[in-house]
Order: structure tokens, then C-alpha cells, then sequence
């Protein structure tokens, strides 16, 4: 009988391509996954691996095997979440990869609460864009996934991986008190402003400059705060989602804008652990804190002025 956990050793070989990448992945040594693969490769009587250069190129017999390695290790897997499925206690480690927003507005409460109400899982929090956040959760490094995800970018969501939508998040144009640009207006009709936005590869930086082809926003900053102490220096208009923002800083108003730019705030996880009561508890747990994240908002916009 083929070891369960050389399959393992293997199968992460084939998906990281080095003995040092593979080890990591598995959270041991690289000369311990290099003896679980020479065991293999005696207990199969086959040459599963070849050194090419640096990395290992998996042989004709070792491509074979690993194809087979990654439905057995799927199968444990679901075998495993059946299993939990079926205890009346929440238990294990759950470790959830979410956008810095989400960091902030609703992992807080959705941790406190599985906190509170499944004190036997033991959580963990990764905050990452949502491309990363996806690849994460493909290669099994986190168990869920909070995403944020704009029409106009389309994250591509693996076949292995299910998606629900928690709530659509809505952004406003942030400008200076004193800005020319006033009532409804569309993006376009603020293209030759000086732009502050986050970073290149933020999927809210690919929107914006979807949405208007040609921009090279002057300003480049990794929080939304700091877009929005820089417009109300004057220095320039951002275009800030809701969630991001509970509250407003003097120096700066709201121009409503149309079509109102939308976001989808999504969790994912993968198929295999669909059966998991901690990832439905986890859920819950984050469906709670989007309710009381629009709350918040709602309760903070009563403070600021109407869109001029």
C-alpha cells in the first residue's frame, strides 16, 4: 500500500516544482520530503522525479502517480470534513485570507464572535489582496477566503472552489471641500483630476483604471485613510468603497457618482471543505459582521454632509 503521506511529499513537488518549495508548503525539512520521495520511488519500484537544474521535473511514472496523488489527497480530505461534519462541537484551526478592508471592518467582529461562541477552533488571519487570497486557498494554505470583487476585474475562481456573495459594497467619488466637481457626476467627468488611489495590482486600482483607460494616478498609497487625509490636503480626488470608509475627515465631501461603482464582497472555500462546521460557523460568523459593518456606515454617514 502506497504511503499516505509520501503521496503528500510528491504531490507538493508537483505543485511547487523544488524540494525547498515543497518543504515549506508541508511545514518540514527539504531533505525530508527528498527521503519520502526516494521511498516512494522504492516502494513503487518506479523513478518518479529527475533533477533539471534547480528544480525537479516529475517523470512520465511520477506525472502519472501525481495526477492520482491529488484525487487521493482530495478525497482524505472530504473524508476528513465528512468526519467533523458529524461532531456537535466546532473544532480545529481555521485560518481565513481577507483584503486589507475586510481586515479591518469585518474580521474584527467575525473573530471575536467564532471566539465567543466555538471556543474549542483555534483561528488564524492572513491579510492579502484577493488574487493572492484565491491562490492561497487553492494550494490549501488558508481555509477561507474574503474577497473583494469589482465586475470589471473578474477574479477567475478555480473549478475546486465555491463562492458566496456576503454583500455589495458601493464606492464614492472623495473630493476636496472646496473641488469644482459638484451634484451626480460620472468618472469620466473627473478623468483629468490628479488621482489618489492604492497600489498598482489592488483590484480597486485595476477598476479605476479600467473604468478610464490611460490614467496614471499621481498618488499611489496602500490604506484608504491615507487617500483621504492626502484629498483633504487638496492634493487630489480618490474614489473610496463605503466599507473602507465609516466616517469622513473634515476637508472632504462626497460627489455622488453614476453608475455607482459597485464591489462584491465574497467568501470562497474549497469544495472539499464544504462539509466543515467551522466553515459554516465562519460563515455565520462573517455574514454577522457585514450586518453590523453596514450599520456602522449607515449610523456614520448621518454625520457627514449630503453629496453636493
Amino acid at each position: 500500500m502506497i504511503d499516505l503521506g509520501r503521496l503528500r511529499a510528491l504531490h507538493a513537488v508537483a505543485s511547487y516544482g523544488t524540494v525547498l518549495a515543497a518543504g515549506e508548503a508541508l511545514h518540514c525539512t527539504p531533505s525530508a520530503v527528498s527521503q519520502q520521495i526516494t521511498k516512494l520511488e522504492r516502494e513503487t519500484g518506479a523513478v518518479l522525479v529527475e533533477k533539471d537544474g534547480r528544480r525537479l521535473r516529475l517523470t512520465d511514472a511520477g506525472r502519472v502517480l501525481a495526477d492520482h496523488a491529488e484525487r487521493v489527497l482530495t478525497s482524505v480530505h472530504e473524508a476528513e470534513s465528512a468526519l467533523a461534519a458529524h461532531r456537535d462541537t466546532v473544532t480545529g484551526r481555521l485560518t481565513v485570507a481577507a483584503f486589507a478592508t475586510a481586515c479591518r471592518a469585518l474580521m474584527p467582529h467575525a473573530l471575536r464572535r467564532l471566539a465567543v461562541d466555538h471556543p474549542q477552533l483555534t483561528t488564524g488571519l492572513i491579510e492579502v489582496n484577493p488574487h493572492e487570497g484565491l491562490e492561497l486557498l487553492r494550494r490549501g494554505h488558508v481555509d477561507l477566503a474574503v474577497l473583494d470583487d469589482w465586475p470589471e476585474v473578474g477574479l477567475k475562481y478555480p473549478d475546486t472552489v465555491t463562492k458566496v456573495e456576503i454583500g455589495a459594497d458601493h464606492a464614492d467619488l472623495i473630493v476636496p471641500t472646496n473641488h469644482r466637481l459638484k451634484g451626480r457626476v460620472t468618472l469620466a467627468n473627473a478623468r483629468d483630476e490628479r488621482w489618489i488611489a492604492v497600489r498598482a495590482g489592488d483590484v480597486c486600482y485595476e477598476y479605476l483604471v479600467r473604468k478610464l483607460p490611460g490614467l496614471v494616478p499621481d498618488f499611489q498609497v496602500g490604506e484608504f485613510e491615507t487617500q483621504l487625509t492626502l484629498i483633504a490636503a487638496g492634493l487630489g480626488v480618490g474614489l473610496i468603497p463605503r466599507l473602507a470608509r465609516p466616517a469622513l475627515p473634515d476637508g472632504v465631501r462626497v460627489v455622488a457618482v453614476t453608475p455607482l461603482p459597485t464591489r462584491r464582497v465574497v467568501i470562497a472555500w474549497r469544495d472539499s471543505s464544504a462539509a466543515r462546521p467551522a466553515i459554516k460557523a465562519a460563515e455565520e460568523a462573517l455574514r454577522d459582521a457585514w450586518d453590523q459593518a453596514v450599520a456602522r456606515a449607515v449610523s456614520a454617514s448621518r454625520t457627514v454632509n449630503a453629496p453636493a
